[in-house]
């Protein structure tokens, strides 16, 4: 956790001059929010939704009271502290009934005494965790088709992106082209002037754009000059996720000359709805984050696309389910919005994930079957591999290759670290000229104050032909991505072909007795990088995605939930960029970036999950979940299961058999989740039932986030009625139950259950026939076998007589008691 530093506040308070450190907190107080309050306050009528059902936040009575809550907020704080020596930094209202303050910890402890205080956590940092996957999922020919094509596809759905802002100004958000946009009746979002240019951000397809940042004010981290005070985005992140979900389809990429084919959202005619509340060099805070959801869901959003995780787990709760995001997310599924969140990028360890919570949708992150690679030739016939987007050199010719460390200007230079080609100021244009630049990679590449953009900006400067950059020692974790280059240019990552480059150039090198080079005699030739190659052993589990177990309290005790839930297209995404982003150096600038991480993966799911919203727009967020899910293959493009990238001993990379903790139910399926044949839904009520049955939370702490007491019971936390089931202590034998709803005609499914053979498995019933809009239960028993020490994996399959396929991960770890 981050403490935060707003400075030291200097006040008179009885007579005596304190110094005070103030931090945000958030706070929870008695009474429901909006979308649970039934009435019972003297004049206020209830304003609470049935499950998955949208508030009008435009009625007089919630107006009247939202109104009442934040006066209730105003005046507890206008009775405990004098005025001036705090600030109210919001409101919640909607989704949880609470403030964010700023105060000093002394004023933190008052609070937490005071009647009607429910809970004061700090608030703690989060940080920010595409051309050719629409065609790898098979959108184009197989899913948009259904919804009247491309130009159709997504049509009315709101998709809300909390994260760094947006370039509006960008072709995959623009509205030339396209058939016009008309009003969406149900969104009441607002569109912010832009204080520079006295325009608003939106344009029909933007369809809401507002920001958030008083607690990185509060907390003195927010700069106006490179974080923007609106909805602009000065990081590229937010542009790059809003992309992939919702841009516009047949968007050229071009970059340096060339064009890297034509980008699309996956719901290209979604309307695209910003809520920034992640900045450049910080991040952000979830009292801004909080802040922003809650306005998402009063504003009428679908779909939440959260590309963001907390820095680590807040430490002052006792539940991973239970703190003000986690709590405010429920909330948002209770009012009928479906969550997509970015699982992690700290794999492949286990436990890495930073989305927690059964009623969110956590992605996972796959490379697809497109890779970029390149070769350098030398003179003495070795053909090195490597990283480079970018042209050959003249085939059929070879060229002389210069280090930079032997083309400086001056030795005095040295200081300035020239082997990474940063400065062409310090290198000898005439030595240079026509020839092949050789560059080291440093540290300063590891910092981010270096780049390969920068190197083929030096290289260009200066006339070379061509770059080479050679890693010559990198720590096993470092991961290395191609970089478009205008110019021939090379990485290679491979510690081994380096030296031999090394090699082949002192060998063929001749130098004085000082050192210096009589003549450069070493030769070659850069390939063509541009076309991808593409992989039948594809998807497969990228290295950084966060891995389960899923976890239930910072003890780090299993949880009774399978995450990650699901797995999307996660590395080397081609999408809108900002050309104020500085996220990745290597696209400062740009108009497009390839990027990788789950980030890039949520707005894949939430893009997907618009089009089944489209489809079906009386499904529930559980609902919705639940196709996605039970359609998801285990099996790559060669028909052989699924690989997670992992590291060996020696921490080099391989490829291992991936688990439902690497994939969660597997890799998305965007035509068959939209006809999935049966569903597993779930509302708040099965949600409170999860929580109210989970071992070790203290129902007093469910009451406070959910206002809700526990006086119902599902038995045990594993009957949570969701598309997997996951027993992490199970003692000699459990039996859980499933109910499903027939979403399409009538059908007789057959139901198989298999399992790994330390733990026994048997379904019942075998088989059932459901008529259309039927529910059936189905019970399924594990019984330990032996005990391994280790989790055993399995599934559930559903095989209908009309041709669906339902399928259930199984994952469970035994114990004798």
């Amino acid at each position: 956790m981050m403490v935060m530093e707003f400075g030291f506040m200097f006040f008179v308070l009885l007579g005596l001059l304190i110094t005070v450190k103030a931090e945000i907190y958030i706070v929870t107080i008695q009474g429901e929010p909006i979308v649970s309050y039934r009435g019972g306050e003297n004049g206020f009528e209830a304003t609470a939704v049935e499950s998955d059902e949208k508030i009008d936040t435009s009625s007089e009575l919630v107006l009247s009271y939202a109104h009442h809550l934040e006066r209730k907020h105003d005046m507890l704080l206008g009775m405990l502290f004098e005025s001036g020596t705090y600030k109210k930094v919001y409101s919640y209202k909607h989704l949880i009934n609470g403030f964010a303050v700023h105060i000093s910890p002394e004023q933190a402890e008052t609070l937490r005494r005071a009647p009607g205080v429910k809970s004061v956590e700090r608030d703690w940092k989060v940080r920010r965790l595409t051309i050719h996957t629409p065609q790898f999922l098979g959108l184009p020919t197989g899913v948009w088709p259904t919804g009247g094509g491309c130009d159709k596809a997504g049509e009315n759905i709101v998709i809300g992106f909390v994260d760094s802002g947006i370039y509006p100004h960008h072709p995959s958000f623009s509205i030339h082209n396209t058939e016009p946009y008309g009003p969406v009746p149900k969104y009441r979002g607002k569109c912010e002037v832009d204080p520079d240019t006295k325009r608003d951000f939106c344009n029909g397809k933007i369809i809401g754009a507002q920001h958030f940042a008083e607690a990185a004010k509060a907390a003195g981290a927010f700069n106006p000059a490179i974080d923007f005070a609106s909805p602009m985005d000065g990081d590229g992140h937010g542009s790059h996720t809003a992309a992939i979900a919702a841009g516009n389809n047949g968007i050229p990429v071009r970059m340096h000359g060339h064009e890297f084919g034509k980008a699309s959202g996956m719901a290209p005619r979604a309307r695209i709805a910003v809520y920034k509340a992640l900045y450049r060099l910080f991040g952000g805070f979830v009292a801004d984050v909080v802040a922003a959801i809650d306005q998402a869901v009063h504003d009428g959003v679908d779909i939440l696309s959260l590309s963001v995780g907390p820095n680590s787990p807040p430490v002052t709760t006792k539940t991973t389910f239970l703190n003000p995001f986690d709590a405010t997310l429920l909330a948002a599924v209770k009012a009928g919005v479906f969550v997509a969140q970015a699982a992690g990028n700290g794999g492949p360890f286990p436990k890495t994930l930073v989305s927690y919570s059964p009623w969110i949708a956590s992605v996972a992150a796959a490379i697809d079957d497109r890779r970029y690679k390149n070769h350098l030739t030398l003179g003495n016939g070795k053909i090195l591999p490597g990283l480079g987007l970018s042209p050959s050199t003249h085939p059929n010719r070879t060229y002389t290759l210069v280090a930079a460390n032997d083309v400086l200007l001056d030795s005095s230079v040295s200081k300035y670290s020239p082997s990474d080609c940063q400065r062409p100021e310090v290198l000898n244009k005439h030595l240079v000229e026509g020839n092949i630049l050789l560059c080291g990679y440093s540290f300063n590449f590891v910092a981010g104050t270096a780049s390969i953009k920068k190197v083929s900006e030096t290289a260009k400067a200066l006339g070379a032909i061509g770059f080479v950059v050679a890693v010559e020692n990198v720590s096993p974790e470092t991961k290395f991505d191609p970089v478009p280059s205008g110019i021939p240019g090379i990485l290679l990552t491979d510690v081994s072909k380096s030296m031999d480059l090394i090699d082949y150039y002192n060998i063929s090198t001749p130098r004085d007795w000082t050192g210096r080079v009589k003549s450069f005699k070493a030769v070659g030739s850069i390939g063509d990088g541009l076309m991808p190659i593409l992989h039948k052993s594809a998807p497969q589990v990228a290295l950084f995605s966060a891995r389960g177990p899923d976890i239930k309290d910072f003890s780090f005790r299993d949880a009774d939930v399978l995450k990650p839930d699901i797995l999307a297209p996660g590395s080397l995404i081609w999408s809108a960029w900002s050309p104020n982003g500085t996220d990745e150096p290597n696209f400062v600038g740009e108009g497009f970036a390839m990027i990788s991480g789950t980030s890039m993966a949520a707005p894949h799911i939430a893009g997907i999950a618009a089009l089944v919203k489209q489809k079906h727009p009386h499904w529930s967020p559980a609902a919705i979940k639940s196709a996605l899910m039970t359609t998801a293959t285990k099996l790559d493009r060669a028909g052989k299961p699924l690989l997670a990238q992992q590291y060996s001993d020696t921490e080099a990379m391989k490829f291992v058999k991936a688990t439902p903790f690497d994939y969660g139910s597997g890799h998305v399926n965007p035509r068959a989740a939209l006809d999935p044949g049966l569903i597993l839904d779930a509302g708040y009520e099965d949600y409170l039932g999860f929580l109210c049955t989970t071992p070790g939370i203290d129902t007093h702490e469910i009451r406070n986030y959910t206002s809700s007491p526990c006086n119902f019971s599902m038995g045990q936390p594993s009957n949570l009625n969701t598309p997997s089931i996951t027993i992490s202590h199970l003692v000699r034998s459990q039996t859980v139950t499933r109910t499903v709803t027939n979403v399409a005609e009538e059908e007789t499914y057959v139901i198989t259950a298999r399992m790994q053979p330390s733990i026994a498995i048997e379904a019942s019933p075998p088989a059932m026939t459901l008529r259309p809009g039927a529910s059936r239960k189905f019970s399924v028993t594990l019984t330990v076998r032996s005990v391994t020490g280790t989790y055993s994996f399995g599934e559930i399959l559903m095989k209908g007589s009309k041709g669906h396929r339902v399928r259930l991960p199984v994952v469970a770890m035994g114990y004798w008691r």
